[in-house]
């Protein structure tokens, strides 16, 4: 018998205890390029303990709704962003730190367009795409040490859709 989590959609406000939300949002802080392009400047807080940010292309496998969360992981080091290179639709999920362990998840679906910043610490499930191609640029922490904490639950999460 698994948990059941219902999709959300993915606005910064709903995200702000767990990261940034990396969209075209607002009024661009310039306009640049002989006006030809806006620029939305400095939208995450990439934050690493030790080491350097680095820029990694993942090849993910999709997912689809239903999904099972049976485990999610953190990076205690640094920060994690996950950058689409498609248009797709995809899960994002995040859970509040309970005493080491993570709390009741909550499920964002990311539309076309929107990446997100993990902010350091923070419990999340893994990359899940929902369409083929599952590429993304991800901007993480690159340096010694380990930097990767995993929870695996002992009853399962099931996510749907709203």
């Amino acid at each position: 018998m698994s948990r059941i989590i219902r999709t959300e959609p993915l606005t910064p406000e709903g995200f702000a205890p767990f990261g940034d939300v990396l969209e075209v949002a607002g009024t661009p802080d310039k306009v640049i390029n002989q006006g030809m392009c806006h620029r939305y400047h400095d939208r995450a807080a990439l934050d690493f303990f030790r080491g350097h940010a680095g820029i990694s292309v993942f090849d993910a496998t999709p997912r689809s709704l239903p999904h099972v969360l049976d485990m999610m992981e953190r990076h205690p080091d640094g920060s994690q962003a996950f950058v689409p290179m498609h248009g797709n639709d995809w899960l994002v999920i995040v859970a509040p730190d309970a005493d080491g362990a993570p709390g009741t998840p909550r499920a964002f679906l990311a539309g076309a367009g929107q990446g997100v910043n993990f902010f350091r610490n923070t419990w999340h499930g893994v990359l899940t795409p929902l369409h083929a191609p599952g590429l993304f640029a991800v901007i993480d922490r690159i340096g010694g040490g380990e930097n990767l904490e995993e929870y695996w639950f002992d009853t399962a999460w099931r996510v749907e859709a709203s």
